[in-house]
């Protein structure tokens, strides 16, 4: 079963940061939209950023953007979500995900591939 890995989850104070990486296999980077969503206890799920797989275009929501930026590097496969400034409101499990397009990740349509997820916690 094709399945994406995040790691670099971990507990930080508030004002701090952390590099969530997400591994993707080859086959599906090079062709789908990949985006980190994240769910809270009690809250909805939120999808806080996208890259577009064709032009590299990305989408952040408003909640974390100036704070937060993704990136990928396709020759290591990876995608990155740097968070910084980051607040209390901000714990939760990170999901990285794929998408066919960008758009759909952007309007939270169900994805196609995802992983496990990694916990952030915020907190002092």
């Amino acid at each position: 079963q094709v399945q994406l890995v995040e790691s670099g989850g971990g507990l930080v104070q508030p004002g701090g940061s952390l590099r969530l990486s997400c591994a993707i296999p080859g086959f599906i980077l090079g062709i789908y939209a990949i985006g980190w969503f994240r769910q809270a206890p009690g809250k909805e799920r939120e999808v806080v950023s996208c890259i577009s797989s064709n032009d590299g275009s990305t989408y952040l929501a408003d909640s974390v953007k100036g704070r937060f930026t993704i990136s990928r590097d396709n020759a290591d496969n990876l995608v990155y979500l740097q968070m910084n400034s980051l607040k209390p409101d901000d714990t939760a499990i990170y999901y990285c995900a794929a998408w066919a397009v960008k758009d759909m990740c952007i309007e939270d349509y169900t994805y196609d591939y995802s992983g496990q997820g990694t916990q952030v916690t915020v907190s002092s």
